[in-house]
């Protein structure tokens, strides 16, 4: 069976996010948080999803929610670590969302020019 990099790469990171989770609520922190775990557990719910699509359009559309997930995802880590709320180095969490980013880009963008030129 083929490797499907950006699966693995998602499951992985969302486990790493909820060992962070509950180290964020061991230390009180109950907002940002949640809002943390929800955006980067949805990530790779999505591409599982869009793996599943019924056509390329469906595909791109779900890695389109994952891509905007990723980016909700980095938008909370910013604020974890510069806030530093919970006193912690959120450094390789930011390495791996960004990875992250740029390989879910990478597929929005081939699917995209993809179906673009099955349309012309």
């Amino acid at each position: 069976m083929k490797k499907n990099i950006v699966k693995e790469k998602s499951f992985e990171f969302a486990l790493s996010v909820i060992g962070l989770y509950q180290e964020l609520i061991k230390a009180n922190e109950f907002v940002l948080s949640k809002q943390l775990l929800r955006s980067a557990t949805s990530i790779g719910a999505n591409i599982e999803e869009a793996q599943a699509g019924q056509s390329k359009k469906d595909f791109l559309s779900k890695m389109s929610i994952a891509l905007k997930e990723s980016r909700e995802t980095k938008y909370w880590l910013l604020l974890l670590e510069k806030s530093q709320i919970v006193k912690k180095d959120y450094q390789n969490y930011l390495e791996r969302i960004e990875e992250l980013i740029k390989l879910i880009s990478a597929i929005t963008k081939s699917t995209s020019m993809n179906l673009k030129n099955e349309k012309s």
